[in-house]
């Protein structure tokens, strides 16, 4: 897994490539919560994204809380697999997926 981060003023774009599962989701975890000081808009591109675990749904979970205290998080780019997952989750009724 790969995080390509692009800050742009107060938005920060993560470019998510590979999986993310258990082996990956602290390194995920610190490379984006890490980033997140000053931010009011973080914009997630799953363009790269194979897969998600539950460990990474519990990521995007802690993510969004914070945002939701500092602005906004959207995700953009999401291929089918992860999309079913979202939908048989619920989780794309409590994220803003574009």
């Amino acid at each position: 897994m790969t995080i390509n981060k692009k800050i742009d003023g107060t938005t920060l774009i993560a470019e998510v490539e590979g999986r993310i599962d258990t082996v990956t989701v602290a390194d995920a975890e610190g490379a984006l919560k890490g980033s997140l000081d000053g931010i009011t808009e973080l914009i997630l591109d799953f363009t790269g994204l194979d897969y998600i675990s539950s460990a990474g749904l519990r990521l995007l979970l802690s993510l969004q809380k914070i945002m939701n205290q500092q602005g906004s998080m959207k995700i953009r780019n999401v291929n089918e697999i992860v999309a079913e997952i979202f939908e048989v989750t619920g989780f794309s009724d409590i994220l803003t997926i574009e």
